[in-house]
């Protein structure tokens, strides 16, 4: 697991200063504090930060072909590199190294941009091809691994996070201000967009060229929902249960220690029971966050004691890691500096912890990331099919009712849904994470929003519903999630709280060879009897403990509503409605005011909107006004922490 960067100026007569490609580089540090490798030749440059897993010795980056012809920079672990290498070799390539690095290069020479095809795993590189002039720049299927690009009048540059573009002159610090609005209502900013205004993600199985011709980018890859069986069988039971261990015993090749990160629900503890079966005689290493807690309400986010259940069951060696109100308080900076770009999810903080913890103990993780999206885990799925049938056999009747329901109703969500019952699925679902409801971010916006409706938000999704109209409702919705929270939420925080500690991180469900099985099963088999994962729960049933595998879905949960309530109002207050917020700039002082008073009188309860606001808060100081202080040398810190 590494960090890339690179730069190419688009006047080939331009060269590339190495100074600046150094500088881009160290602001990677973190993410790969064993070693660093550049490449700069006339108007190319491109940098790597390496974490070493695979071929420790000798896969130091940029990686050549045989005859240097081809360079690569990569960031990822292709799990399948030894066959591949095997066939290439059988092609007559010759390789000097061990790495999966080298069967990228190899693999470009022998099948060009179709390549890519050949990977197993998550990744984000960059070839440069010397004769033709030429980038390929390419990022994983699902969006494990991100990539980032600014295109300018003068150059196009990349990098694994955008502090490293930000080293460029010429890169602009803005607001995109349609960013700001979905981001208030996503609580994320869903790709190709960032909040920085012309700085761009590379979205999920896309590619990127630039040649003489210009830059383009491309899909090469997408899920495919093709008409399911009619019957279950035991063939789909074997089929499901053969991938998903094959894909847990892929993610096990490593030169250096691996752990499981274990909530305590069904697919971390799937993730360790199989790695369990698969390492026979060893003792997992269990990592799991708790939290320091002083009523019930605060209670019930603690999920250790199913964690400690699980570890206990498969002899694992247990960490675990408690979170305080302070940490969240006292970290909150570093966190939006670590995240590049507003992502308001709090679960972020216990996963940074927990990383830091791991860290300590091995140096790649395994997790049950992707689960949720690919076998519909979430409870909102059930509730929107509920609301979809309904709509079907009776959308007079829901159209006309719904919302006169909806007005008798005291609790915000349950006022949400009935005001969206009279809607068709594309217009109803908005995906597993929300932030501000349509009323009250134009209520906050006021007259500084960039539009007055939910347009952009709108055309966002139909555009994914309308990519897949003859799947089913459920696979729509998931189709959805895969498109935006999955890579743009889910993910994203994943790589950036692991890499901020120098460990990798592996999702099994996230196989893209699992992920296509699943898509062409029938509804049936992710929900049944209401509840998510059902095939995921007839296979671990008998191997996992009966309480995990009944109980409702939670993740790392963190108890911010009590705590933004409580022991953080004063925090609170002091960022946000000081005169001096940068929240001001952008929204209404007097609807601000009345989110905090509103969370802290319980009625509605409005932590999920405080946080996005104070998410965006820091990081405007940080990355806008540059108010406060993070930088390369933060950066050069966390390497050399990571390396002691």
């Amino acid at each position: 697991m590494c960090g890339i960067c690179g730069i190419v100026n688009l006047d080939p007569s331009e060269p590339v200063s190495p100074v600046l490609v150094r500088s881009m580089t160290q602001m990677l540090a973190h993410r790969g504090p064993d070693d660093a490798g550049y490449f700069v030749e006339d108007n190319i440059g491109l940098g790597h930060r390496r974490l070493s897993i695979i071929d420790l010795s000798g896969g130091k980056q940029p990686i050549f072909n045989e005859d240097r012809s081809v360079v690569v920079i990569f960031n990822g672990e292709i799990y399948n590199y030894a066959d591949l290498t095997s066939d290439l070799v059988a092609c007559g390539h010759k390789f000097r190294t061990r790495s999966d690095t080298e069967a990228i290069v190899h693999s470009y020479e022998q099948y060009g941009d179709d390549c890519v095809a050949k990977l197993r795993g998550m990744f984000a590189f960059a070839i440069w091809d010397r004769k033709r002039k030429r980038l390929l720049l390419v990022r994983d299927r699902l969006g494990i691994k991100p990539v980032y690009f600014h295109l300018g009048s003068r150059f196009l540059c990349f990098a694994s996070e955008i502090k490293a573009l930000l080293e460029i002159p010429g890169v602009p610090r803005e607001v995109d201000t349609e960013a700001l609005d979905l981001y208030l209502s996503l609580r994320y900013v869903p790709g190709p967009r960032t909040m920085f205004k012309d700085i761009f993600k590379l979205q999920p199985g896309h590619h990127l060229v630039l040649d003489h011709t210009g830059a383009r980018t491309q899909k090469y890859w997408d899920i495919a929902y093709s008409p399911p069986c009619l019957r279950l069988s035991n063939q789909h039971r074997e089929e499901f249960a053969h991938l998903l261990d094959e894909s847990v015993r892929l993610r096990l090749i490593a030169e250096v220690p691996l752990g499981v990160f274990l909530s305590g629900g069904l697919d971390s503890s799937a993730i360790l029971a199989l790695m369990s079966q698969a390492r026979r005689g060893e003792r997992i290493k269990t990592f799991s966050v708790g939290y320091q807690t002083s009523n019930k309400e605060e209670e019930r986010s603690n999920e250790l004691p199913y964690a400690r259940m699980a570890a206990a069951k498969f002899g694992a060696e247990h960490h675990e890691f408690t979170l305080s109100p302070t940490d969240c308080r006292d970290f909150l900076p570093q966190l939006v500096w670590l995240l590049d770009e507003p992502l308001a999810d709090p679960t972020c903080i216990p996963l940074f912890f927990l990383s830091q913890l791991a860290r300590k103990h091995v140096t790649v993780v395994l997790s049950g990331e992707g689960a949720d999206e690919i076998l519909a885990g979430y409870g909102i799925y059930k509730r929107m099919l509920q609301l979809e049938r309904l709509y079907r056999h009776f959308p007079s009747l829901v159209t006309a009712v719904a919302p006169r329901l909806a007005c008798l109703t005291k609790g915000e969500a349950a006022h949400g849904y009935l005001l969206q019952a009279g809607l068709p699925l594309e217009a109803r679902y908005r995906g597993v994470c929300r932030g501000f409801r349509p009323s009250l971010k134009r209520k906050l916006l006021g007259e500084r929003s960039p539009c007055q409706s939910n347009g952009q938000l709108d055309d966002l999704f139909f555009s994914y519903f309308n990519a897949v109209p003859d799947a089913s409702p459920l696979d729509r919705m998931l189709y959805v999630e895969s498109k935006t929270w999955l890579p743009d939420d889910l993910l994203m925080k994943a790589d950036k709280m692991t890499m901020a500690n120098a460990l990798e991180l592996r999702v099994p469900f996230l196989d893209h060879k699992l992920v296509e099985f699943v898509s062409a099963l029938p509804v049936e088999f992710k929900i049944r009897h209401g509840r998510g994962k059902f095939l995921l729960r007839e296979t671990m049933n008998g191997i996992v403990p009966q309480a995990i595998i009944k109980r409702p879905k939670k993740g790392f949960p963190i108890p911010t509503a009590p705590w933004l309530r409580r022991q953080l109002r004063d925090f609170t207050r002091e960022v946000l409605l000081s005169e001096d917020s940068a929240c001001r700039l952008y929204m209404d002082p007097t609807v601000l005011r009345e989110i905090v008073q509103e969370h802290e009188k319980e009625s509605p309860d409005r932590h999920q909107e405080i946080w996005v606001l104070l998410v965006f808060e820091f990081w405007h100081k940080l990355f806008i006004e540059r108010r406060i202080n993070y930088g390369a040398r933060q950066s050069q810190q966390a390497a050399e922490m990571n390396c002691a």
